[in-house]
């Protein structure tokens, strides 16, 4: 188990974090958790504010994943909280003899997912995947189980550790000053489950979780 980066390619946003974060409403939060077309193509205080694919933010970090965890070409990889696919895309273009399956529990992300993948995915919840026991030579959770509630992260933090036979990796909202802290709560928009770094690697000790973590911090 490891602290590390690996989204230190993926493309940072511009946004100052008062574009959003000191405006978000509870009603906000309500529409956003329905992980919809508002979340997705809506408008930006209730998400992305347009998810569409672009070469750019994924090609470096699949490289960058690939390279660390050593995968060969023909490895295995969950992606949960798949979206529309488009890491999974990139898994397979850099990859093609790759086995992939992506997860999500918008049906509008899936029905809306690039085509290329789509075959591979499935409406789904990280508390519960219909995989069997050491499926995935990797198992990826990008900003996705902290959208659930404590008991229900630490679930799908098991359910990680039961289909991964190899690597797991996961980011969550955490913070490591009050200062992040603050602006964390004004700016997160769909987690239940957010703390401090300590208390996260805590929380994967008590599950079990052998897997790889990183932080979404805001700053």
């Amino acid at each position: 188990m490891a602290e590390i980066n690996l989204l230190d390619r993926y493309p940072q946003s511009k946004r100052s974090t008062d574009d959003r974060g000191p405006t978000i409403t509870e009603a906000d939060r309500a529409l956003a958790r329905k992980y919809d077309r508002d979340y997705y193509d809506g408008d930006r205080r209730h998400g992305y504010g347009g998810y569409s694919y672009h070469l750019r933010f994924w090609r470096d970090t699949v490289e960058r994943i690939r390279d660390y965890y050593q995968l060969p070409a023909t490895a295995s990889i969950l992606d949960i909280g798949c979206a529309k696919g488009f890491m999974l895309h990139d898994f397979k273009e850099l990859m093609p003899a790759s086995t992939v399956a992506g997860i999500d529990v918008s049906e509008y992300a899936i029905e809306n997912a690039k085509e290329e993948v789509k075959p591979y995915l499935k409406v789904g919840n990280a508390k519960e995947l219909p995989y069997e026991d050491n499926s995935f030579d990797l198992v990826l959770g990008l900003s996705t189980i902290h959208n659930l509630h404590l008991d229900e992260c630490k679930q799908a933090l098991r359910e990680i550790q039961r289909v991964s036979r190899a690597h797991a990796f996961v980011t969550v909202d955490a913070w490591r000053t009050e200062e992040e802290k603050e602006l964390l709560r004004d700016w997160v928009l769909t987690a239940y489950t957010y703390m401090h770094v300590d208390d996260w690697k805590q929380l994967f000790d008590e599950v079990g979780y052998t897997g790889d973590y990183y932080w979404f911090f805001v700053e």
